[in-house]
């Protein structure tokens, strides 16, 4: 059983105000995490998280296997949806980041210099294979982050600060090798044809009236550990006006993340290349929904997703299943989700 504080740290931001904090253990001798000088103005101290002040799973601890097994019973035509975009080097990106994959042949050339060779291979099999070498960032395509991807100064989830965690190999806590495969239940929250519209607009804030209506047309509840996909048709433009998508984008609003954390979602995706309104609500905090998802909350998201399929099918409750490359110290991860109905 949970245990919390009741302590309520009001957060400055945009007039809201969160519950954080677990009955953790004192944090030890010579912790960062004591001195919370620094901050930004009007920022006060979020850690520690409620799961904990040394917790890395932050949103995905609601996964339990209580939630995991109710969500294998949606499953009743073994029909799949894949919630996975195409990657190659044409895929929109945010600015600075880049995906490359270059065809290595060299084998071709070196097995025919093996002793044991044989006509155009190694051995009588003459065998020979193709690989690729691929550069690029993590954060492309469709992708999961981590709760390690953002900060807020130099200050990450649950306190921990920059020179805490970054090794030259990347992040000694919040890696993408700390995140278990994720089954639970899914939830596509269609607010677009809410809206009586294809793709909503962009910079519209996704506000909680918006969720309690399209989860109202489509007879569904939240429950605790749901995967929630939020459809705004945005991802429509994906691949076929690459300049509009990236100029902007509709998403879920402040209010909006306040009331998934208090449902204990699971994690939270959309169909747009980061998750909240582009512009946003507030000129002067670029990126506040994610930033507040990630360091405040533990909040895991998806960004990139397709979900225009379980759209057309009107298909709003599924099993949600989503595993990863494990490469230590990342950030994030290209991901092909599925979803299971």
């Amino acid at each position: 059983m949970r245990r919390f504080f009741g302590l309520m740290l009001g957060l400055g931001i945009a007039g809201c105000t969160f519950a954080f904090g677990d009955e953790a253990a004192p944090l030890r001798a010579g912790d960062s995490r004591a001195d919370a000088q620094g901050l930004p103005a009007g920022v006060a101290v979020w850690w520690p998280s409620r799961y904990g002040a040394d917790d890395q799973l932050g949103s995905l601890n609601e996964i339990t296997p209580e939630v995991v097994l109710g969500a294998i019973g949606l499953v009743k035509r073994g029909e799949t949806v894949d919630l996975g975009r195409i990657l190659d080097e044409d895929t929109p990106k945010f600015p600075g980041r880049y995906w490359h994959q270059t065809v290595d042949l060299s084998a071709l050339v070196t097995n025919l210099r093996r002793p044991d060779a044989q006509g155009k291979g190694w051995g009588k099999n003459q065998i020979n294979w193709i690989t690729e070498i691929q550069a690029g960032t993590f954060q492309v395509g469709t992708q999961l982050d981590s709760i390690g991807h953002l900060q807020i100064g130099d200050r990450f989830y649950n306190g921990w600060k920059v020179r805490d965690l970054v090794e030259p190999w990347g992040l000694s806590r919040f890696g993408m090798e700390t995140i278990p495969p994720i089954v639970t239940r899914g939830v596509l929250v269609d607010v677009a044809a809410f809206k009586g519209k294809d793709r909503l607009d962009k910079g519209y804030v996704i506000g909680v009236d918006d969720l309690d209506g399209a989860l109202e047309r489509e007879g569904v509840v939240l429950r605790a550990g749901d995967a929630v996909l939020i459809h705004t048709g945005w991802g429509g433009l994906w691949g076929k006006d690459d300049a509009t998508f990236l100029s902007g984008e509709p998403g879920p609003g402040m209010a909006l993340i306040e009331r998934l954390y208090e449902r204990r979602i699971g994690l939270l995706g959309c169909d747009t290349w980061s998750i909240g309104p582009v512009p946003g609500e507030d000129a002067r905090r670029p990126f506040l929904v994610p930033q507040t998802m990630y360091v405040k909350m533990g909040l895991f998201g998806l960004e990139n997703l397709a979900t225009e399929g379980l759209a057309a099918k009107g298909i709003y409750e599924f099993l949600f299943v989503l595993t990863h490359g494990k490469t230590r110290g990342s950030t994030a991860a290209v991901v092909a989700p599925g979803a299971v109905f």
